[in-house]
């Protein structure tokens, strides 16, 4: 299992290449003295749709209107961002729940404060898939056993969700070999067969199907029904100093989850502002679902799994995580 201390290596990393300073773990920064002052936070993000609503509601004024301005910058995945809130490089960040859990079972002071998106839950339509090369021998999951599969993070949520594929299919596990790719160097590398498949989420997902590839699996489909995939989070300690503020972020961060559910095309349009998908592209991404609260129930079907898998040496309290 990758340790607490890659992970905030990797946080280190991010301190020093992020674009934008810090004003240091306690607070946020540019906090203006006039009652209509404006409260900049840094949110770590991935690019990715999944975080649309966050782009949308800076558009829309959701977060403006409460007096929030959102600074955002970019890692490949939750685990990354994670060590970055913590150190308050960040003040909220956005990661899958996997991380989340895995940051809580080692004490490691993260609270899930509003949700942040969720699988379709259809089987063929959904925003995650694992696809392989054109012309692939591999027609199932249960075929993935030996070869060679791609995971945008190993030891976390893709990789567990592509192994329940795997086991409801008939296969092993244990016989898949799992490599870490970002999401937007799958499409080159399955492209040139230096791997065998892809567990590939949108846009990057879409942008292999156009390339020939062909969807052999739903990973989040089949490891819960309507499967929470990530949440909105924050340290303990920022949660604790600053409830003002992140009562504004939840408020404005829900109105802007149903903005995007009810605005698909907008999405779309915002999406070519963070990513460098062409626009053609995104018309047929496939978006995920984004209601107001966590499903719990997918939740905890997920932590099993992950303790399957031996990712936890102690089990999360979600009680303590989830809000």
């Amino acid at each position: 299992m990758r340790r607490l201390l890659a992970g905030l290596a990797v946080g280190a990393f991010l301190v020093a290449t992020s674009a934008c300073g810090s004003s240091g773990g306690g607070g946020a920064s540019d906090k203006n003295s006039s009652s209509g002052g404006t409260t900049t936070v840094k949110v770590g993000v991935i690019p990715i749709v999944d975080v649309a609503p966050l782009y949308l509601g800076q558009k829309e004024g959701f977060y403006s209107k409460r007096g929030l301005k959102l600074s955002m910058t970019t890692a490949n995945g939750g685990a990354a961002i994670v060590p970055g809130v913590v150190s308050g490089q960040f003040q909220f960040g956005f990661s899958n729940v996997t991380s989340l859990m895995l940051a809580q079972s080692q004490n490691v002071q993260v609270k899930a404060i509003a949700n942040g998106v969720a699988s379709t839950g259809v089987s063929g339509k959904d925003f995650g898939a694992v696809v392989v090369k054109k012309g692939s021998s591999l027609k199932s999951a249960k075929d993935l056993e030996g070869k060679k599969v791609a995971v945008n993070t190993l030891k976390n949520i893709n990789e567990t969700a592509v192994r329940e594929s795997v086991r409801k299919a008939g296969g092993d596990p244990d016989k898949v070999k799992f490599v870490e790719l970002a999401f937007d160097q799958m499409p080159a590398a399955l492209d040139k067969g230096q791997i065998d498949a892809a567990m590939a989420v949108e846009p990057a997902l879409t942008t292999m199907l156009g390339q020939g590839a062909t969807q052999i699996a739903w990973p989040l489909v089949d490891a819960a029904p309507d499967l929470t995939v990530a949440m909105y989070f924050t340290s303990t300690s920022y949660a604790s100093k600053n409830p003002d503020v992140v009562k504004k972020f939840q408020e404005a961060t829900a109105e802007s989850l149903a903005y995007a559910d009810a605005h698909p095309d907008e999405v779309r349009q915002i999406v070519s502002t963070y990513t460098q998908v062409p626009s053609t592209v995104l018309a047929k991404v496939i978006l995920p679902k984004w209601p107001a609260e966590a499903n719990r129930s997918s939740i905890e079907a997920l932590e099993k799994l992950s303790e399957t898998d031996g990712l936890f040496k102690t089990a999360p309290d979600l009680d303590k995580l989830l809000p």
